[in-house]
């Protein structure tokens, strides 16, 4: 599937690609594999209870992991939730830098899947670290005071959007794989944020959200905004 002109990549720099592809995210080896293989040496040694209780923890890490293929709607205009959860905030605000701009943060607890998909498709221009603290990620706070990583991506025509990985109380890792320079498409996988925690989009002024408080949205898949149309073109 094409995507339309303000979407295409100049030809400069590096078409990032996507390493996160498989059922489940590299971490599950790490995680779940560890207490799948305990739970299999506690029923060996006769251990039942133990076994059933590591087992069953094990199936759920390597449920937190999963890692599902999606295909959003090929509206150009579209931005697609860059992960599954419900939103908890929709409104203006200003960036550090002090353009006025939509915000959308969408709460991701540990059911939801936590690996985070690029929600539109431009040139990474900076990635910045950010916050010390680790509130529960569905609070107010969290999302200026907890340790965060902001993407800043470049469309073709120039147009800027912000993707931010904010942890929570129990997330204590961001994985963001690109580097500036990168040109990610839309809705690929490009990293994730261990058990709960929040990721927010900054759009530019005059984006029209199309989600509201307390919705349920599908990273890579769910709509959350239009963009305006690019100066120059209205």
């Amino acid at each position: 599937m094409s995507e339309a002109p303000s979407q295409r990549p100049p030809p400069q720099g590096d078409v990032f690609t996507e390493r996160l592809t498989g059922p489940c995210a590299p971490d599950v080896l790490t995680t779940a594999l560890p207490l799948l293989i305990a739970a299999v040496l506690a029923a060996w040694l006769g251990w039942p209870l133990l076994a059933a209780a590591v087992g069953a923890l094990g199936l759920f890490v390597a449920f937190f992991f999963r890692n599902p293929s999606r295909h959003g709607p090929p509206d150009p205009e579209a931005v697609w939730a860059p992960a599954d959860g419900r939103v908890i905030e929709v409104g203006e605000t200003e960036t550090p830098d002090g353009r006025k701009a939509l915000r959308i943060g969408i709460f991701l607890s540990i059911f939801d899947v936590h690996v985070n998909r690029a929600p539109v498709a431009g040139r990474v221009r900076r990635l910045d670290r950010g916050g010390q603290r680790y509130l529960a990620a569905f609070n107010p706070d969290a999302a200026t005071h907890n340790v965060q990583l902001a993407m800043e991506l470049e469309l073709a025509d120039g147009r800027r959007v912000d993707v931010v990985q904010i942890t929570g109380l129990i997330a204590r890792r961001i994985v963001c794989q690109p580097r500036v320079g990168d040109w990610l498409e839309r809705g690929v996988r490009y990293g994730l944020i261990r058990f709960g925690s929040r990721t927010d989009v900054w759009l530019p002024s005059g984006s029209e959200a199309r989600v509201a408080r307390g919705d349920r949205v599908r990273g890579g898949q769910t709509v959350l905004a239009r963009l305006p149309a690019p100066e120059g073109s209205r």
